[in-house]
């Protein structure tokens, strides 16, 4: 079956580094563009980082442009989010999301997700 595995996550103080990792499993993985997405409490879920499913092109939120960078390793069925620079409102669960479109149906793929906690 399909499964996304968040890890990574963690306590981290502000200016500090965090990597996460999305293990992906029941699916072509090459075959999807990959997100991160994070959900602050009382917010609404937002988008982090893109990579296209050959990792040619990312896209970022501008609140993270230049701190994280995302990545992906399509032999290893896995995607990454390099953080750096750490603020208290990246405070938030961050979520892997996989899409495929294939005509008129999307494949949409979601994992539990990971908290991160930025504090001093």
């Amino acid at each position: 079956q399909v499964q996304l595995v968040e890890s990574g996550g963690g306590l981290v103080q502000p200016g500090g580094s965090l990597r996460l990792s999305c293990a992906a499993s029941g699916f072509i993985f090459s075959g999807y563009a990959m997100t991160w997405y994070r959900q602050a409490p009382g917010k609404e879920r937002e988008l982090v980082a893109s990579i296209t499913s050959l990792g040619g092109s990312t896209d970022y939120a501008d609140s993270v442009k230049g701190r994280f960078t995302i990545s992906r390793d399509n032999a290893k069925s896995a995607v990454y989010l390099q953080m750096v620079g750490l603020k208290p409102e990246d405070t938030a669960v961050y979520y892997c999301n996989a899409r495929r479109r294939s005509g008129n149906v999307e494949y949409n793929y979601w994992g539990p997700g990971t908290q991160v906690t930025v504090s001093s």
